[in-house]
């Protein structure tokens, strides 16, 4: 077979002249209706490369043609806030964390190619998010990632889950980047669509951030990092755009193939270059590659770019023009830089053995110019590439099971009545799949690589120190129920970003900004969107509510196979400042004889619960009340409690209630605690209920005022409970239903760490 390249024989001049001939728009997801925008917007037909620029740029992982008109509130109900630097719009928000430091993050989706190849779509995730992250101009220093599959004992998810982990390790500790924290969720709607978001978090002087746009007629553009290959043509575009059919992966677009080793070299390539002051315009290659990159840039600068398609460094030469438009290889960025920076920016580029192409310059037309072997096979307006792609306002309907499912409650659900059925209980729970240790998960990624982690999995967040010198630090937790937000999308949204929030706030730091990646069905289905609508909405006002702006974040649709959609999934992450993070507070019960107290009010609440779900395999009701203002209480006594050196540990109440909490406390610290239920309190309520804006806490005995006091001054109620044990104590709750319940740490630890291992070897 001949290597030569394929020439094209579709230019803008065929494309007048031929305004008959068919294309295959449907086949690259185009629609009739946007194919005939296509030919209005050009006033011709489409060559084939514009073709193929459009259908990528205006699927709906990179249009959010479905989602934009609902996502504007992120925007009109933003809190008034003098610390994000830089929001919604640019590859990464930045957010302001004082003494002239700054953090930029993101969370992205790489769900369908995470299930078609589940190492590589894991592992390209991680490498696409880091991109986002250093062309703001920051060192990327941590990721984490949600994780969601199906049911944890099916046959499918022992094929995805060990690739996915497996990638994501790969990826991560090759790049030297510490991975803090995450989630792992095992539900049977998940089981078509598992759900791999991946977060990077970054830091940077003010002086050094970056934004995308493609300035300075005459400055050039530049192409550098990995070659061009025929791996993941038109793949995230593609394949975040399409509902799976009922029996698993079929044929696919390639899903895109990393290499770690040359994101590495490119993290300090792109670095020096910027920090050095030649670059004027930086963007990353992800989704849509070519086709991205040059009308982003272009769409974002002075409106006009002039390429030369054949300058492409190809590591494969069978491509065709179209397909390098399309392709998706990894490793690669686009930089605009001035003629009188070009020679030090290339050596910048030897230097770190990354190649690097000129591949055409900026102009002052108006139009994005592409030509290939001698002839224009692109000539379009940018911006209608990159921005004005098609807006839909989708139908919306709340689906007509939505009552039945609301009234449904777990009411009527047997619930343990003595002390031995809740040790038995609590067993099951903690040996359950979303509950049990995540060890098997986290054993294969680098936590502590760089040497500036101070918390990471299993904490309630994870904790990066930013300075050496002053001790500032930021942390960052991940969170979402899915069941939750089946039940209710508007609160379930809501407690998502009150979990994350809350998990912030234990460690001590004060939350300050918010990331999203909201999974959820299929567009096409009015009962999806009014999901998506609603969450939406939900989360605006909650942020609003909470005072921490949305930076940024992502859109993953048709997340389901045939017609059964995954349970609405917005995944939430909220940052938070900590000015010391020698004073964070950790989860570990530690110094025997301090009193366990927990913050906050608990409420018989179980919809949507650990307990409906693991020993029922129930769903049904209404979720937990959300009271957003309780949440901002209890965030200032965690954050001051810990500023002042009262608290001695920390751990929200979320999952399984207050008994997982004192469980993963005392396995986190080596000792057990006993505590009483008081009197007139229902135990399987106190100890199993998932109610909001809790916290267990573990004071010295001489400050238990000072707590009580601070928490009086913010409204807080404090319950005590009991005291910490001796090291290797037993966790002991009396007062159950006229009995006790025990349990030996050793037995907890081999129930919690037998799960995973023996699911997935």
């Amino acid at each position: 077979m001949s290597t030569a390249p394929r020439k094209s024989r579709d230019t803008v001049d065929d494309a007048i002249a031929h305004p008959e001939r068919e294309q295959p728009y449907a086949e690259l997801g185009l629609k009739a209706n946007e194919y005939e925008r296509i030919k209005e917007i050009l006033g011709r037909r489409p060559t084939s490369g514009e073709l193929a620029m459009y259908s990528v740029m205006w699927s709906e992982h990179c249009s959010y043609k479905s989602s934009k008109v609902h996502l504007r509130q992120f925007g009109d109900k933003k809190p008034e806030t003098d610390k994000l630097l830089v929001g919604i719009g640019e590859n990464a928000g930045v957010v302001d964390i004082g003494q002239g430091w700054a953090v930029t993050f993101k969370v992205e989706s790489h769900n369908h190619p995470s299930y078609v190849e589940p190492y590589q779509g894991a592992a390209t995730g991680i490498g696409g998010i880091v991109r986002d992250i250093i062309s703001m101009g920051a060192r990327p220093v941590a990721v984490m990632d949600p994780l969601r599959f199906g049911a944890a004992d099916h046959p499918d998810t022992r094929r995805v889950l060990p690739g996915v982990v497996a990638g994501i390790g790969g990826y991560g500790n090759c790049l030297g980047l510490p991975n803090i924290g995450g989630e792992v969720v095992f539900d049977p709607c998940y089981q078509g669509n598992p759900l791999v978001n991946a977060l990077c978090l970054g830091t940077l002087r003010h002086e050094d951030i970056h934004l995308a746009s493609a300035k300075g007629v005459g400055n050039l553009v530049v192409l550098y990092g990995a070659k061009t290959g025929g791996d993941g043509i038109g793949g995230a575009s593609i394949l975040a755009s399409e509902t799976f059919e009922d029996g698993g992966p079929a044929k696919r677009p390639a899903v895109q193939v990393g290499d770690p080793f040359m994101e590495k070299l490119l993290i300090e390539c792109t670095l020096e270059v910027l920090h050095a002051g030649l670059v004027e315009g930086i963007q990353d290659l992800g989704a849509a590659g070519i086709s991205c990159a040059t009308s982003e840039l272009a769409s974002n600068g002075d409106g006009g770019m002039h390429v030369v398609l054949d300058k492409v460094p190809l590591r494969d030469h069978t491509l065709t023009p179209e397909e390098i438009l399309m392709s998706e290889s990894q490793e690669r960025m686009a930089a605009v830089v001035t003629p009188a920076n070009i020679d030090a920016f290339l050596d910048v580029c030897r230097k770190w053995d990354v190649d690097a192409a000129i591949i055409g310059e900026v102009t002052g037309t108006g139009r994005l110019v592409i030509e290939w072997q001698g002839e224009v096979i692109v000539d379009v307006p940018p911006r209608t590439v990159a921005h004005d792609g098609p807006v839909y306002e989708r139908p919306i309907e709340r689906p007509d099971w939505q009552d039945a499912l609301i009234a449904d409650a777990p009411s009527s659900l047997k619930r343990p009545a003595s002390a031995e059925e809740v040790r038995a209980t609590v067993l099951q729970l903690v040996g359950s799949p979303n509950l049990a240790s995540k060890t098997w998960v986290t054993s294969q990624y680098d936590r502590y690589v760089l040497g500036n982690t101070v918390l990471a999995q299993p904490e309630d967040a994870g904790v990066v120190r930013v300075d050496e010198g002053s001790g500032l630090g930021v942390a960052i937790s991940t969170d979402c129920n899915g069941r939750f937000a089946k039940l209710d999308p508007y609160n379930g949204a809501k407690l998502a970003l009150a979990e994350a929030y809350r998990n912030v706030a234990a460690t001590g730091a004060e939350p300050l900004a918010v990331t999203n990646c909201l999974n959820f069905g299929s567009p096409e289905d009015p009962a999806v969107m009014w999901q998506f609508s609603e969450a939406v909405r939900g989360l605006a006002d909650a942020c609003l509510e909470l005072g921490t702006p949305v930076t940024g974040g992502n859109v993953s649709f048709y997340n389901q196979t045939g017609d059964v959609a995954i349970h609405p999934t917005p995944v939430v992450g909220v940052l938070g400042v900590i000015d010391d993070v020698e004073k964070r507070t950790a989860m570990a019960l530690g110094r025997e004889g301090d009193v366990v107290l927990v913050l906050g009010e608990t409420r018989d609440e179980f919809a949507g619960s650990e307990w409906a779900h693991v020993v029922h395999g129930h769903l049904g009701g209404i979720p937990p009340e959300v009271d957003l203002a309780a949440e901002r209480w209890l965030a200032q006594v965690l954050v001051a409690g810990s500023r002042s050196g009262l608290l001695s540990a920390a751990h929200d109440v979320s999952d399984a209630g207050i008994a997982q909490a004192l469980v993963e406390m005392s396995l986190r610290g080596g000792v057990g605690a006993t505590v009483t239920v008081p009197d007139g309190t229902d135990p399987f309520v106190l100890l199993l209920s998932e109610s909001t804006a809790r916290a267990v806490v573990t004071v010295s005995p001489s400050d238990v005022a000072a707590l009580e006091s601070l928490a009086g001054q913010h409204g807080v109620p404090v319950t005590r409970l009991g005291v910490v044990g001796a090291p290797g104590a037993d966790l002991v709750v009396e007062n159950v239903y006229g009995g006790t319940a025990s349990w030996t740490l050793d037995e907890l630890r081999a129930t919690a760490d037998a799960t995973l291992p023996a699911l997935f070897g």
